[in-house]
């Protein structure tokens, strides 16, 4: 498994199921890429000023918004991931 450094995060997207417009299916090469996911794993936080380290707001299984451009596409044992910063982050799902 992958392990974030410091405050990013690892995000597994989540896919929509398959698009269509009228009775024309698009096909996945024309697909955006989705702009949720549920978080994977997170770092440990990022150092503070003083030396501290500064907790993380979110954790493992939160369902988040992220920006189109946003973050790394890794991929890792099959499966396509991003990772980002967690100040990168637009929202949280609830």
């Amino acid at each position: 498994m992958i392990k974030p450094l410091y405050d990013r995060v690892l995000i597994e997207r989540v896919e929509k199921t398959e698009e269509k417009k009228g009775s024309i299916i698009i096909p996945d090469t024309a697909k955006e890429k989705p702009q949720e996911g549920i978080i994977a794993a997170v770092g440990d936080g990022k150092l503070g000023d003083n030396g501290k380290r500064i907790p993380m707001t979110l954790k493992k299984g939160d369902r988040v918004l992220f920006g189109k451009y946003a973050g790394t596409d890794v991929k890792f044992g099959g499966k396509e991931y991003v990772i980002m910063r967690e100040d990168e982050l637009l929202a949280i799902i609830a």
